[in-house]
C-alpha cells in the first residue's frame, strides 16, 4: 500500500505478473485496513535520500510520514511487528517504538543488516572465499557512524588475521569499511537510490521472523543495557524469530570497538532528542 494509490496498484500489478514463477502467493494494492490480522508489517515509507545528504538529515522529514503510519497500523493491528526500513532507519525505530506503544520485541528496524553484507561481499572478493563463509558485523548506527568489529571476525572459525597470514594477503581494513560506509552515498549519486541491496537484507529478516529461524543478525533495536548503552535503538547481534528479537548479543568488543559504539549511541540519542515528538 502507498499515499499513491496509482503508484502502489502498478507496483502490485508488475509484482503480480511474475508468480507464476514462484510459490503461490497472491499480490495485490490495498489500504490500512488490508494489515487486518498481519503478523509483519514491513514499513518503507518516506522521502528519498537526496545525493550528499545524510541519514539523520532525513529525520524531521521521514518523522513526519511515520507519526501518520504508525497510527493506522495501531489501529488496524495492535499485535503486529513493525519492521522498519526508512531511513535514518534508527532514529525511525526508536520514534515507532514509542508512537506504537509496542514492547521492544516487536519493533525491529533493518539497522546494519545491509551493511554488514556488504563488510562479507568486499571481505570474501579480497580474501578469496565465498562471502557467506566470511563471519563480521558491522555494528552502531546504519550511518556515518557505524564500526566494524574486526575483533572477531573470522573466516569459518579461523581469526581473520590468522586467514590471511596464511594466504599471504594484507587486506586494507580501513580502505574497506569507508567502502562499506560510502556505498550509499555512491549508489545514490549514480542512480538516486538504493534497491535492491535493502530488498534482500529485508527479504532476510523477514524471512527469519516468519519462520522463526532464530539467527544472528544485525538488526535496530533498544540497547536497554546492552554494552553499557541506555535507551538508544542501533544495529546490535540480536537473535530473530517467530516473536520478534528474541535476545541481544553482547559480542565481545574491544576497548577502540566499545569506545565507538557509544560514540554512535551518542550521535543517535542527540539527534533524537532534538526531535519533537
Amino acid at each position: 500500500m502507498d499515499i499513491d494509490r496509482k503508484r502502489a496498484h502498478g507496483e502490485a500489478m508488475d509484482i503480480s505478473h511474475g508468480t507464476s514463477f514462484s510459490p503461490p502467493c497472491r499480490v495485490y494494492d490495498g489500504t490500512y485496513d488490508d494489515l487486518d490480522g498481519a503478523a509483519l508489517v514491513i514499513i518503507a515509507a518516506g522521502v528519498n535520500q537526496k545525493p550528499g545528504e545524510t541519514r539523520i538529515q532525513l529525520l524531521e522529514r521521514n518523522a513526519a510520514v511515520l507519526r501518520a503510519v504508525i497510527s493506522e497500523i495501531v489501529r488496524v493491528c495492535p499485535e503486529t511487528i513493525l519492521l522498519v526500513v526508512s531511513n535514518p532507519v534508527d532514529l525511525l525505530t526508536a520514534i515507532a517504538r514509542r508512537l506504537s506503544g509496542f514492547p521492544p520485541a516487536r519493533v525491529i528496524g533493518s539497522g546494519t543488516v545491509l551493511d554488514t553484507a556488504r563488510l562479507k561481499y568486499l571481505l570474501g572478493s579480497q580474501l578469496g572465499v565465498d562471502g557467506r563463509n566470511v563471519h563480521a558485523f558491522i555494528i552502531g548506527e546504519h550511518g556515518d557512524s557505524e564500526l566494524p568489529v574486526w575483533s572477531s571476525a573470522n573466516i569459518s572459525g579461523i581469526d581473520l588475521d590468522d586467514y590471511c597470514a596464511g594466504r599471504g594477503i594484507q587486506p586494507d581494513y580501513h580502505a574497506m569499511f569507508e567502502s562499506v560506509r560510502g556505498a550509499a552515498y555512491e549508489i545514490i549519486q549514480g542512480k538516486g537510490a538504493t534497491y535492491y541491496g535493502i530488498a534482500m537484507a529485508v527479504l532476510r529478516i523477514a524471512t527469519c521472523i516468519v519462520r522463526g529461524e532464530r539467527s544472528v543478525l544485525p538488526v535496530s533495536v533498544c540497547a536497554d543495557g546492552h554494552y553499557g548503552l541506555g535507551d538508544v535503538c542501533l544495529g546490535l547481534p540480536c537473535i530473530v524469530g517467530r516473536g520478534g528479537i528474541e535476545t541481544v548479543l553482547d559480542i565481545p568488543l574491544n576497548e577502540e570497538e566499545q569506545r565507538r559504539l557509544h560514540d554512535s549511541a551518542r550521535t543517535l540519542h542527540d539527534a533524537l532528542s532534538e526531535l519533537a515528538l
